[in-house]
């Protein structure tokens, strides 16, 4: 079973609240990196953080699937999307 797509700006749908409760039965799909307020409106230390915090949440014992939370938008500066994408590379091996 998969929950797709994991909103983690939603009430309810907090990284270590899911992996906790549901974690046994459902593969989480998304929830890598908030789309509306930290991927384009953060520094990238904050979106490497954010992205870590969440892999730490929802990786181990697998089950995760890195994907950001909805598409990601024209205004995300370059070196914010580079920020996800080498947090992931650090973070995402488990």
């Amino acid at each position: 079973r998969i929950l797709n797509p994991v909103h983690i700006r939603a009430s309810g749908m907090e990284p270590e609240g899911l992996k906790r409760d549901f974690g046994d039965v459902l593969t989480f799909w998304g929830g890598g990196v908030d789309t509306q307020e930290v991927l384009p409106r953060g520094k990238p230390e904050e979106v490497r953080e954010h992205v870590r915090r969440n892999v730490e949440a929802l990786a181990p014992g697998g089950g995760f699937v890195f994907a950001t939370v909805h598409n990601v938008q024209a205004d995300v500066l370059p070196e914010n999307f580079m920020a996800m994408w080498e947090a992931l590379q650090e973070f995402g091996v488990y």
